[in-house]
């Protein structure tokens, strides 16, 4: 047996691995780039670029440096969507990563406000933007890569990519809890740029990995048909705009959980309850543990029962849990924190996020998948996902408990819910061109 394009099935099936491998370590490498800052706002920055502030004043500027890189996101999946749909996948994955890249390594190696100042945070805000730009293209790039490899197996093996994100977390938050057993001094000092610096050896191998990638069948045929659009981004807008508008709204949710979850749990737990950071950290890389193996499963469930079915799951869930979170969280118990959120994670944000790499592209024709995704996706990350622990924060602190958290979680749910009832089932569909 052969396919379209006169390839061996067996020859197809390696193919298909070593895009999923090389796509799922990149990916993996550019949430650890991107996750650290998160977990520095929540720990350090505040102390070390915004000083002159009250000390939770300090945690809303760093978040807000945080949310920035969500903001760059749409303009790096606009940019980067773009010649991706032009120039090919393989391209742009490759410039994604050195953007993210150096981006990361730059910020370990930054002054601090004692230093030089507020060029500190001003060059911190800088950096960030690069960071977003770079993953504004990334996720999408390895998605679409891969859904246009798998043949009928995309939710599953979409969601091996999804991996990188608990993979990311994992390390992200891992790396941190191991440099705050330093004593303080020394962590404040110097410890706290170990996360951002390491990752430059990170990058070097996803570079090399993804320069031996082959370019996706769909991509080449519409280059053989000359059918590439000239502007694949505008194009989105102006016909697929209802499928742009469907892929932030079954996004939104999981985004804001993602973060909510991994980085505004971290400031809750240390400043609101006084908690230990290891603790709340290990308790985050327990549940990130997890869903190594969940974000597959809703990946392979997907493929049998269809992407909705999955989504409408995780959106009741996320309602249903919104609050039982908290009460777990304030028993200030750790074995009941890490009980709380690798079930929440494995409800909630495994049953979104899972099926979504296959999901999101689904929605969009060949010519502007890779724009469509990246808009879609990053749409909503800098709606829901940038600004929820900001968000989150301000609501703790206008309401002085959880609950508008909460309220703020069941929210961002029932977008999600109405959004998903609105979409077409793809699972059983051939990728539209």
């Amino acid at each position: 047996m052969t396919t379209a394009t006169g390839v061996s099935a067996a020859a197809e099936r390696s193919t298909t691995a070593h895009v999923v491998w090389a796509s799922a370590l990149g990916t993996a490498i550019e949430w650890y780039d991107f996750l650290i800052y998160g977990t520095a706002a929540a720990l350090v920055f505040n102390k070390l670029f915004f000083p002159s502030f009250d000390p939770f004043v300090g945690t809303l500027a760093a978040f807000s440096t945080y949310a920035v890189g969500f903001v760059a996101r749409p303009i790096g999946g606009a940019i980067i969507g773009h010649y991706g749909d032009r120039l090919g996948r393989k391209t742009m994955l490759v410039a994604t990563m050195i953007a993210m890249g150096l981006g990361t390594f730059l910020i370990g190696c930054l002054p601090t406000y004692g230093q030089i100042g507020v060029w500190a945070p001003i060059l911190l805000v800088i950096l960030r933007f690069v960071q977003g730009i770079g993953l504004g293209g990334e996720w999408s790039g390895a998605v679409v890569m891969v859904i246009e490899h798998a043949g009928n197996r995309r939710g599953f093996y979409g969601s091996l990519v999804q991996v990188g994100f608990p993979v990311g977390v994992a390390a992200s938050t891992g790396i941190f809890a191991l440099m705050t057993k330093l004593p303080e001094a020394d962590f404040l000092g110097w410890g706290w740029r170990v996360p951002f610096l390491v990752s430059i050896l990170l990058v070097g191998v996803g570079f090399i990995v993804r320069l031996k990638l082959a370019e996706t069948p769909h991509f080449k045929e519409i280059v053989e048909r000359k059918e590439v659009l000239a502007q694949p981004a505008l194009e989105v807008l102006r016909r697929d705009w209802r499928s742009f508008l469907l892929a932030i709204g079954i996004t939104v949710s999981e985004v804001g959980l993602a973060y909510l979850l991994t980085v505004f749990t971290v400031v809750y737990a240390t400043t609101k309850l006084g908690l230990p950071r290891q603790v709340i950290l290990d308790a985050v890389v327990y549940a990130a543990i997890v869903e190594f193996a969940t974000l597959p499963l809703a990946g392979w469930l997907s493929d049998i029962f269809g992407r909705k079915a999955l989504y409408l799951a995780g959106g009741v869930f996320s309602v249903a849990l919104a609050f039982p979170l908290f009460w777990f969280l304030d028993s200030k118990e750790p074995a009941l924190i890490t009980l709380a959120l690798v079930v929440t994670m494995t409800l909630t944000h495994a049953l979104l996020f899972g099926p979504k790499a296959a999901f999101m592209p689904e929605l969009f024709r060949t010519q502007v998948r890779y724009s469509g995704a990246s808009l879609g996706a990053n749409v909503a990350a800098a709606l829901s996902g940038g600004f929820s622990p900001l968000i989150a924060a301000a609501l703790l602190a206008w309401a002085g408990s959880y609950w508008a958290v909460s309220v703020y979680i069941v929210a961002l749910s029932i977008v999600t819910i109405v959004a998903t009832l609105m979409a077409p089932e793809t699972a059983r569909d051939s990728l539209r061109s």
